[in-house]
């Protein structure tokens, strides 16, 4: 029993297949991202899920595609983790870049491909190698054009009382906006990039109105410039992307993209289906 794993911050999407490809079980968990969650956590949600937890002296391999795994150390934390819970198992863990990749790209073609999802990444593929030009330094810091960094800024322009007001009681009809509430979510629980995230979806939902439109494309202009120009061949080659934002928002980055001159290509909002392929081609 071999397991796929592609997990966001937000959610990870489990596919248990045989030998020939055919489907098992499929499940779905929590987010596993290393970055973020200890030990002890991340085996709760595993065994929150019977599935998994009901077929974990069965798994032969597993193979994680994961956001927060860009780094030796987090990928080997783990990988340890996999390995004591799956003792069977012979256990692969990549920055969920990968998944990506083998999800969109063609075989032995050359692409950018980007993820926009609760976080944000950008790499490229030659055709066998992937190559990373900003190494992320998480969401504080970084996470471009990501669900996260929606929601950040749609609090702060609440907050700061800069989004229109008409938009604003919307959004106080939508979510617990009290301070104490936002704060605990974001100081106290694990995952605040995930939750910061929730807030995307009042975005794309009113994504015509002239704040979330400036929100939306400043950001798009923002991981164009800091993530996808940094390849020299970035108008020469496609560019790909995973995730909800993306997938949501394909009309706007198809507008971002052609003003830069840069070629979209496949969108996608989740690549799950797409590794079943890619490991039932690459026994």
């Amino acid at each position: 029993m071999k397991l796929l794993v592609d997990s966001g911050s937000t959610k990870a999407d489990w596919i248990s297949i045989d030998d020939s490809g055919k489907v098992l079980f499929t499940a779905q968990t929590l987010g596993l991202n290393p970055e973020v969650l200890d030990k002890e956590e991340i085996i709760i949600r595993l065994n929150d899920k019977f599935d998994i937890s009901h077929n974990k002296n069965k798994v032969s391999h597993l193979f994680f595609y994961g956001a927060g795994c860009g780094t030796d150390r987090m990928k080997n934390f783990l990988a340890e983790v996999f390995q004591e819970y799956f003792p069977k198992a012979i256990v692969t863990v990549h920055e969920d870049t990968y998944a990506a990749v083998y999800a969109t790209t063609p075989k032995d073609e050359a692409a950018i491909v980007c993820i926009l999802g609760t976080g944000s990444n950008c790499s490229y593929f030659d055709g066998s190698v992937l190559h990373q030009k900003v190494q992320s330094l998480g969401y504080i810091a970084m996470d471009d054009c990501s669900g996260n960094q929606f929601g950040r800024q749609l609090l702060r322009g609440y907050y700061f009382n800069k989004m229109p007001k008409a938009l604003a009681t919307k959004f106080e009809e939508t979510y617990n906006l009290e301070a104490d509430f936002i704060k605990h979510n974001l100081y106290k629980e694990p995952n605040p990039n995930a939750y910061l995230a929730t807030f995307a979806k009042f975005l794309i939902e009113h994504k015509e109105n002239e704040f979330c439109k400036k929100i939306i494309f400043a950001a798009m202009e923002d991981f164009v410039e800091n993530y996808i120009s940094q390849y020299e061949n970035c108008k020469k080659v496609p560019i790909h992307f995973i995730g909800s934002i993306a997938f949501y928002l394909k009309e706007e980055l198809q507008i971002v993209l052609t003003k830069h001159g840069m070629q979209l290509g496949n969108v996608l909002r989740r690549p799950i289906d797409g590794l079943i392929q890619y490991h039932i081609l690459n026994k």
